[in-house]
């Protein structure tokens, strides 16, 4: 990917395109301590998508469970 984009000007409007069509998962942990006492964690989980690109999600994820249930059964 770091290749798609090199000597090309890109505007923000490709880029969030781009994210939203494929999907972006946002992912991170943060702790304040002090003295080695944890103070405040705060944590982040974010699926960022278009509406279409989570339902395929959805669609595919379902299908996968579909399958491999038949195959436990079988």
């Amino acid at each position: 990917m770091g290749d798609d984009f090199e000597g090309r000007e890109i505007a923000i409007i490709d880029l969030l395109d781009r994210a939203l069509d494929k999907g972006v998962f946002l992912w991170g942990e943060l702790t304040l301590s002090i003295a080695d006492v944890d103070l405040v964690y705060v944590g982040l989980k974010a699926l960022i998508c278009s509406v279409d690109t989570a339902d395929k999600m959805r669609n595919a994820a379902w299908y996968q469970l579909v399958e491999r249930q038949r195959e436990l059964e079988a």
